[in-house]
């Protein structure tokens, strides 16, 4: 898994090479709905070939140049074709952006070379324990061992480990601290079991990996941990990125209605219209779906833009300025909040086009509302919610870690 794999330029954003990408990916993501619900596996290698992995690297250093802006619309169309699909390469995209900017740039230069490669890299760092989420204390331990470390203990919502080469873990050291690591997702005692069932986002792999006694070399620990004397930088950026995946799937909601209205060959005798095609309450219907996704996608791209700001001012300085991450944070924090109920009400309002029959299991229009549901479920709305208003009457900044 590990292989080095053929080296193709990843595409432009207008590039023909990356609609023709998309297109395979919705016919792969349509073959198995229809047929064996299966993992996107044909896409997963679609993305290692073209290293749509490495867009956000500099042109000069094999990738393709993309703006935060631009990957944020990347991800939204791939959500469109798929919404499994990016969310399996959510860590691995934010796990690029950290070592991008972080100041040890010999760790950050050995690990973006494997991103070159075309290599992914999941994520390994929640428990299903009673503490409470966002204390980055774990059960999980990496302890020395000879010239090395031994790994153990087992995660959950490890969301695209299973379909990656590397796995970045977090556990604690001997002194109960936290340490971080990248070890190969396929190494001895690295155990991965596809037990994820939740009602949608079914194929990201997010279930369980185990650690049992997994061997770790010094070379594999992230070094680097932000002092307390420096600014952290936030973690808006994998928030943000599920709000994409929301933005591409209205826009299939969009597409499955108006494919239900102009293939509906009857209507009531009550209707407006003999055709519902013709029907204005119906058209009147999709006009609000189509505005709502508009609305959503604007969203998505405008708190990416501020991404955007404090990702360039990291990059060019070698410090985080606290300010344009607190921006950041606060506009991936109000996307949620504002997208959340017109998504989950355009997933309903879709069946009002399509009658019974729209129903169907057959039809599969049950999914946008699943996966819609599953986005959403991360980081409860109403705590950010809470965290706004405080922040806009009392001028509280947002909490520190890193569901912000």
């Amino acid at each position: 898994m590990t292989t080095a794999i053929e080296r193709i330029a990843p595409p432009a954003l207008d590039s023909e090479e990356l609609q023709s990408i998309i297109d395979d990916i919705a016919a792969d993501a349509k073959r198995r709905r229809e047929g064996e619900d299966a993992p996107p596996l044909a896409a997963i290698e679609l993305i290692r070939t073209h290293r749509l992995g490495a867009v956000r690297l500099p042109v000069d250093e094999g990738g393709a140049g993309y703006s935060l802006h631009e990957l944020f619309t990347l991800l939204i169309r791939l959500a469109e074709a798929d919404p499994d699909v990016p969310h399996i390469i959510r860590i691995h995209l934010g796990f690029v952006e950290e070592r991008r900017r972080t100041p040890d740039r010999e760790s950050g230069r050995f690990w973006l070379d494997k991103v070159r490669e075309g290599l992914l890299i999941g994520g390994a760092s929640s428990e299903l324990t009673s503490r409470a989420v966002g204390v980055y204390t774990y059960d999980s331990t990496l302890l020395p061992d000879g010239d090395g470390f031994r790994l153990n203990g087992t995660k959950f919502y490890s969301t695209g480990s299973l379909f990656s080469d590397y796995i970045r873990v977090s556990a604690n050291d001997a002194d109960g601290k936290q340490i971080s690591a990248v070890v190969p997702a396929h190494r001895e005692g690295v155990v991965h079991v596809d037990d994820w069932d939740g009602i949608g986002q079914r194929h990201t792999g997010s279930g369980t990996t185990r650690f049992d006694n997994v061997r770790v070399e010094k070379s594999e620990l992230l070094p680097f941990q932000w002092s307390e004397h420096t600014v952290r930088p936030r973690q808006a950026f994998p928030q943000l990125l599920l709000h994409a995946v929301a933005a591409g799937i209205l826009r299939s909601i969009v597409t499955d209605a108006s494919d239900l209205v102009r293939g509906r060959a009857r209507s009531y005798t009550f209707a407006s219209a003999e055709e519902p095609r013709h029907d204005p309450q119906l058209l009147q219907i999709i006009g609000a779906l189509s505005a709502a996704a508009y609305a959503v996608e604007a969203v998505v791209l405008t708190a990416a833009q501020a991404q955007d700001l404090a990702t360039d001012a990291a990059l060019s300085s070698g410090q985080p300025d606290e300010k344009l991450e607190h921006d950041a944070a606060l506009a991936a924090a109000k996307a949620k909040i504002s997208v959340e109920g017109l998504a989950l009400n355009s997933a309903t309002d879709l069946f009002a086009v399509g009658g019974a029959s729209a129903t169907r299991q057959s039809a599969h229009l049950d999914r946008h509302w699943r996966n819609l549901r599953t986005l959403f479920s991360h980081n409860p709305t109403v705590y950010k919610a809470r965290a706004v208003g405080d922040f806009v009457v009392n001028d509280t900044a947002l909490p520190s870690v890193g569901f912000f």
